[in-house]
C-alpha cells in the first residue's frame, strides 16, 4: 500500500505539549522495552501499534510516561480508564494559560499553586503531568474505591510524585466539591473530565463506533481499548447533569478556588452549561477548544471572582 505522507508535527496540539511529534518509538523502546512486543510496521510501514488492543494502549503510556515525565512505576486495573496521554497533556497546558492570564502572562509553577482533580481515576494522569511539568500540587479525588487505591499506589511508588500529590476518597456519590476541599482550604484551579454518556447503553455504542474505526473486526461485542468503568464513561443526564452538579456546588466553594474547569465533549452541551453559570452568577466565563486528531473539545472555566479580587488572590504567587 502507498505511504501517506503525515507531517511530522501535531499541529492541532497546544505549542508546549511534548507529544506534537509522532511517536518515537526507538525512544519509546529504549526507555520501556516491554513496548517492544506490541511495535510492528502497520499497512503504511510505519512503527506503530495496533490501538484496538487494550495491552498495547496501556504499555504505550507507560512508556510516554517514563520517556516525557520520569514516571517508573504506572499501572491501572484491567477496565479502567486508560487516557490518550496527549490530550491530556493539553489540558494542563491550556490550564497553565488560563493561570497566566491573571498573572501578567506569566505562568505560575511550583508548590504554591494547588489544583483539584474531580475524577482522578486509577491513572492519575493529569496530576502526574501538571505536577512534573509545572511543579503544581494536586489532589485527585474520586468516588471509586478501586481507583483511588491504584492512584495511590501510583503516587506512592513515584518519589517525584509522593510529596505534591494527594488521592481522596469521595465518600458521597451525588457530591462533587463538598467532603474533598476542607475548611479554609484553596485552590487555585480545579479540572475535570466528567463522563459524557447518559447510559451504559449509550457508552456501549460509542465503544462500538471506536473499534469499527480501529479495525476491530470484534465490535459487537467491545473491547474498550482506552478503558473505562461505569462511573468515568456514564452518568445519569449526561455531562450536562454532571457539569451542572458542578457549577451548583462551585458557588459554594467561589472564594476557596480562583478558576472552576471542565471538559465538555458536546458542543450542543454549552447552551445548557452557559445558562447554568449565569444563573450561578458567575463573575467570568471563559472557553477554550482543544482538537486532538479528529475530535473538538472544549474547555469551559469560570470563577466567582471580579478583577480586584482575582489580582489580589495572584500576588500570593
Amino acid at each position: 500500500m502507498e505511504k501517506k505522507h503525515k507531517p511530522a508535527e501535531k499541529s492541532s496540539l497546544h505549542a508546549r505539549n511534548k507529544h506534537k511529534s509522532r511517536y518515537d518509538f526507538d525512544a519509546l523502546k529504549l526507555a520501556l522495552p516491554e513496548l517492544a512486543e506490541f511495535v510492528a510496521a502497520n499497512k503504511y510501514g510505519d512503527e506503530s501499534i495496533d490501538f484496538a488492543n487494550p495491552e498495547a494502549v496501556k504499555t504505550l503510556n507507560k512508556a510516554l510516561l517514563k520517556c516525557f515525565y520520569q514516571i517508573d512505576f504506572w499501572n491501572i486495573p484491567d477496565g479502567y480508564l486508560c487516557p490518550p496521554i496527549p490530550g491530556r497533556a493539553d489540558y494542563i497546558h491550556y490550564a497553565a494559560d488560563l493561570l497566566a492570564s491573571c498573572n501578567a502572562q506569566k505562568i505560575p509553577t511550583g508548590k504554591k499553586i494547588k489544583v483539584l482533580d474531580v475524577g482522578v481515576g486509577a491513572n492519575s494522569v493529569y496530576p502526574i503531568i501538571g505536577s512534573r511539568e509545572y511543579g503544581w500540587q494536586f489532589v485527585g479525588s474520586d468516588i471509586d474505591n478501586l481507583a483511588v487505591k491504584c492512584a495511590k499506589s501510583i503516587v506512592a511508588a513515584n518519589a517525584n510524585l509522593a510529596k505534591n500529590v494527594e488521592i481522596r476518597l469521595q465518600t458521597v456519590k451525588s457530591e462533587v466539591f463538598k467532603n474533598i476541599i476542607r475548611k479554609e482550604e484553596k485552590f487555585d484551579l480545579t479540572i475535570c473530565n466528567p463522563p459524557f454518556h447518559t447510559s451504559a447503553e449509550e457508552a456501549n455504542a460509542g465503544s462500538q463506533r471506536k473499534n469499527r474505526n480501529l479495525g476491530n473486526k470484534n465490535y459487537a461485542n467491545p473491547v474498550l481499548n482506552f478503558g473505562g468503568k461505569n462511573a468515568e464513561l456514564w452518568t445519569k443526564g449526561g455531562e450536562v447533569a454532571f457539569v451542572g452538579k458542578m457549577i451548583e456546588e462551585s458557588k459554594l466553594f467561589k472564594n476557596q478556588c480562583l478558576w472552576f474547569t471542565s471538559l465538555v465533549s458536546k458542543s450542543e452541551n454549552l447552551g445548557a452549561i452557559y445558562a447554568m453559570l449565569k444563573r450561578t452568577e458567575a463573575v467570568e466565563v471563559r472557553t477554550s477548544e482543544m482538537t486532538t486528531g479528529n475530535k473538538i473539545t472544549r474547555i469551559v472555566a469560570w470563577t466567582f471572582l471580579d478583577t480586584a479580587q482575582q489580582n489580589a488572590w495572584v500576588k500570593a504567587w
